[in-house]
């Protein structure tokens, strides 16, 4: 055991929970499954009213590894990220987040691990992840084991491509974490740890292992999850990432392209949910968000939206008869 630690580089994991009592143990004992031996365990406790703190103590109390924070106070979710990457070993050489509700197959450290020790250039690894049936981070051609930092960028913000589905599947650099000016998650960002990645990957490449190593649950009972679905919130951060980075990222003509194709679906979206019916906190929400952004709401793109919206409604009966008539002939 000795000499597997002394060969592995140190990894921190971390994982920041409030009231996760339902799925922490299941979290935790993947950690401890791991086939890599040469980890640290930080877990911070925001503040839980559950039994969040008196199974990570637990646990604690059995493995020296272990350690449990408990915050001085209730902060948001990102706050938690940026207090647990702070807590880790100064001699970390690599950070491995596993959410409270998520967990980590047995071989997932190892093979990231393995990975990124293979190439100096790479700052952020990734892997196939499970999302409760479904396999998700996919879209990479195997081997693809280092890609340039900038191409994965690019094919992220073309969307054809989505590796940073949770922090729970990637591993980063611990000195990418140390060395970020200020904390390494903006925390006036809701997806902030997607903002990190197109950071660092300005200046490092991105490892990927062909394999199911992580799994992430999606579930109603996340507070972010219900206010995301609910507002869609990812529609203006989408926005916001292909405004800020695309210039990094993308040259200038398919920068354009892709913000206004970008714009075109986003006035789509309201146009729909005009007929919907929607709450005044949803068009706040959105009529704000694209203040902020620099792109403040045009009536009359959001009209022609509409009009546009309100044709597809009325031809759509048209349609179905005629592909009803279509499928007849064809017997």
């Amino acid at each position: 055991m000795r000499g597997n630690m002394i060969s592995e580089p140190l990894v921190s994991v971390v994982t920041p929970v409030h009231n996760g009592e339902r799925f922490l143990r299941q979290c935790i004992e993947s950690v401890l499954a791991q086939t890599y031996s040469n980890w640290e365990y930080i877990i911070v406790n925001n503040c839980s009213t559950d039994r969040s703190l008196e199974i990570a103590q637990q646990f604690a109390q059995q493995d020296r590894r272990i350690r449990v924070h408990t915050n001085a106070r209730f902060v948001d979710v990102i706050r938690s990220h940026n207090i647990a990457f702070g807590l880790i070993a100064t001699d970390s050489k690599y950070c491995k987040v596993v959410h409270a509700d998520d967990w980590l197959f047995p071989d997932c450290i190892a093979s990231m691990v393995g990975v990124a020790e293979g190439d100096r250039s790479i700052g952020i690894v990734g892997s196939y992840a499970l999302q409760n049936e479904q396999v998700e981070c996919d879209g990479l051609p195997h081997p693809s084991t280092v890609v340039a930092g900038r191409e994965i960028g690019r094919l992220t913000l073309r969307g054809e491509v989505y590796p940073f589905l949770s922090p729970t599947c990637l591993l980063i650099r611990s000195d990418l974490i140390r060395g970020a000016a200020g904390a390494f998650y903006n925390e006036s960002h809701i997806y902030a740890d997607l903002e990190a990645c197109f950071e660092v990957l300005q200046h490092c490449d991105f490892g990927f292992v062909h394999q199911v190593l992580t799994y992430v649950r999606a579930h109603d009972q996340s507070m972010t999850t219900s206010h995301a679905e609910r507002l869609y919130t990812y529609l203006p951060a989408w926005l916001d990432m292909l405004t800020r980075y695309g210039p990094a990222y993308l040259d200038r003509e398919e920068h354009q392209r892709l913000l206004q194709r970008r714009l075109h679906q986003y006035y789509r979206f309201l146009s729909k949910n005009i007929f919907r019916l929607r709450d005044r906190q949803f068009w706040q929400f959105h009529r704000r968000a694209l203040a902020d952004l620099r792109y403040p709401l045009s009536w009359t793109r959001l009209v022609a939206a509409v009009i546009s919206e309100a044709v597809a409604v009325l031809l759509s009966p048209v349609r179905t008869v005629r592909r009803a008539i279509g499928a007849v002939r064809t017997q």
